[in-house]
């Protein structure tokens, strides 16, 4: 199961987002987007998932085309944007349920309270989302990503505006995760992707100027300065 992505091009009007963008994001792998703000990754996360089409270039999800298959690629897929849309007023719970009722799940309340243990949301679960930490919200948001059992997630900057404590804790998350499923999350921060990633990519200008195992490009150079030398 994988996210393949074949010379993918976007633009708006005149402006290029992507450029001729390829690469592969493989089951059992953790995979980091790298890249300056304005680089194209949040685009190229919403090509991936559907939310935009692409001009040009193919995407394949565990094997579909996303333009001719959109219903059996989307269901493989969890997705969590940058904002993390929630429904404030309500119940954490209760929000869950919604989003289980959205996917048509048999089972939703047994299925729901079992992703409620897993992300370790037991101690807010009946509070109201809008009252959560900044951490917290971010469990609800990635619980709602996996409650359909997707193949694979795709986060973006999942980490943003967490505490040291909060880090820890979905870090551990994101690698028992990325045990089962193919996962790409983009982030700003060198050290994750360090600690968490096997292979990393780099977008900058709107091209992919690295796609290569983490621990390569560490060899190559040190990670910081690789970054540094393809982003001037």
């Amino acid at each position: 199961m994988s996210v393949k992505l074949s010379n993918i091009y976007k633009s708006y009007g005149k402006q290029e987002i992507l450029h001729d963008v390829s690469f592969e994001v493989k089951c059992g792998e953790i995979t980091s987007f790298l890249g300056v703000n304005g680089a194209g990754k949040s685009t190229c996360m919403k090509i991936i998932t559907g939310g935009l089409v692409q001009d040009k270039g193919e995407i394949y999800i565990c094997g579909h085309n996303i333009i001719e298959d959109p219903l059996s690629s989307k269901k493989q897929i969890g997705y969590l944007p940058e904002n993390n849309p929630l429904y404030p007023e309500m119940y954490v719970r209760e929000y869950l349920i919604y989003v289980a009722g959205l996917y048509h799940l048999t089972n939703a309340s047994q299925i729901v309270d079992e992703m409620i243990e897993r992300i370790r949301l037991t101690d807010v679960c009946g509070k109201t989302i809008h009252t959560l930490s900044k951490g917290y919200r971010q469990r609800v948001g990635l619980a709602q990503s996996l409650l359909h059992n997707p193949c694979i997630l795709i986060l973006d900057e999942p980490f943003s505006g967490l505490d040291p404590n909060q880090l820890d804790e979905m870090h551990d998350m994101l690698r028992e995760l990325g045990k089962e499923k193919a996962i790409l999350f983009s982030s700003h921060s060198l050290q994750e992707v360090k600690d968490l990633c096997q292979h990393t990519i780099i977008l900058h200008n709107h091209r992919i100027v690295a796609d290569a195992p983490t621990e390569e490009l560490i060899q190559e150079m040190s990670l910081e300065d690789k970054f540094k030398q393809l982003t001037q």
